[in-house]
């Protein structure tokens, strides 16, 4: 088969293209590469041009102050131009019903002409779009990304990103994107759980990692525990650092001879992965249920992972042991959870392995590339 990947948030289409690769199909990615975090892709269509030099910068920004967004637009032209070249492909799929990251209304007219000269498409929901985001304000859930800003609405600008997907425009693209794909995947329970709950018909798959391009070094303190967060300042709040920068200075008091802290912010995808190598245990995030991207790498890798691992998790993989450890909004649990691993170094190199020995069972990126190949129809 010959499938075109359009877009890329957290290298998941690039672990599936590996694996598909592998066992014998043709997968293409065209996208941005998602800013700074400089993905791969086989075609890009990021805003190059506006941002070329700092007069085209001020002109965007004094663009965006009118409500005109020169770098959508920019995607847009970019992808259309790029058209010719995205044909006689026999499945597409979109990482997100905005997968170009233009204007809902192009978003449109260019997935159609996609559909014309290709295969069937499906939607991928990994990340933030309509139906999540509805379900998330409904408040149903104990926690969500969205906590932050139903426990202070002042935080509404941090969260312009999430919540465009509640305007009518974006709605109106889910929609549309909704009633032409094929089918519906989920790629971890933060998602399965919301689609389902709204009635949605959708197949979840685990995400891809590529289990043979990442080396596993079993977590072992000889000296000092040392300890990673890689900040985001994009998504900082929904992802609830602030607990993780409130514990972290706890026990640097605490443990001042024992522990060791790296910090880093916004820093491409490459240069996070190779910094966090030398870290025992990796901050991820507090409001999930399940692991996303990064987490599950780092768990490839060994790493002893503060994220989502919720009861959701641990029930649907029938866990009798931890495998990640499950980051919540409270400062005082985290610092009692880091304590009992700097105490306790034998404990990190234990699960460190059991992190290990998960991602090889649930998520082997030729076991789920084949998964993905089942749903597309693939003999």
């Amino acid at each position: 088969m010959r499938i075109l990947l359009v877009g890329e948030y957290s290298r998941l289409h690039n672990s599936l293209k590996e694996g598909l690769t592998q066992l014998g199909h043709q997968a293409v990615i065209v996208g941005t590469g998602d800013g700074f975090k400089q993905y791969g892709t086989d075609f890009s269509i990021a805003p190059k041009f506006v941002n070329s030099n700092g007069l085209f910068r001020f002109f965007v920004k004094a663009f965006h102050k009118m409500g005109i967004n020169l770098e959508e637009a920019e995607k847009g032209w970019r992808f259309y131009k790029l058209l010719p070249k995205l044909k006689g492909f026999d499945y597409v799929q979109l990482i997100n019903s905005n997968a170009i990251e233009t204007y809902p209304w192009l978003a449109k007219r260019l997935y159609k002409k996609l559909l014309q000269q290709n295969g069937p498409m499906s939607l991928l929901i990994c990340g933030d779009d309509t139906p999540i985001v509805d379900y998330c304000l409904t408040g149903k859930l104990k926690y969500s990304i969205l906590t932050p800003y139903q426990n202070n609405k002042s935080l509404k600008k941090s969260y312009a990103y999430t919540l465009k997907y509640t305007q009518n425009n974006y709605r109106s693209l889910f929609e549309w994107v909704k009633d032409k794909a094929a089918n519906i995947i989920t790629s971890d329970l933060d998602y399965e759980v919301p689609m389902k709950a709204l009635g949605y018909t959708t197949t979840f798959i685990p995400n891809p990692i590529n289990t043979d391009a990442i080396a596993f070094k079993p977590a072992v303190v000889h000296n000092k525990v040392i300890i990673f967060l890689g900040i985001n300042r994009h998504s900082y709040t929904k992802k609830g650092l602030s607990y993780f920068e409130d514990a972290l200075k706890i026990i640097a008091d605490k443990y001042p001879d024992a522990v060791e802290l790296i910090v880093t912010e916004n820093i491409p995808y490459n240069e996070y992965v190779k910094l966090y190598d030398s870290a025992h245990i990796l901050l991820d995030q507090v409001y999930a249920y399940d692991q996303g991207y990064n987490a599950l790498e780092a768990m490839a890798k060994g790493k002893v992972v503060f994220t989502g691992a919720e009861t959701e998790f641990t029930q649907h993989y029938a866990l009798t042991q931890e495998v990640a450890i499950n980051a919540v909004p409270n400062t005082d649990t985290l610092v009692t959870d880091l304590s009992f691993f700097i105490e306790n170094p034998d404990a990190i190199t234990a699960l460190s392995q059991r992190a290990r020995t998960f991602i090889e069972k649930e998520h082997n990126y030729l076991v789920v590339a084949k998964k993905y190949l089942g749903v597309w129809g693939a003999n």
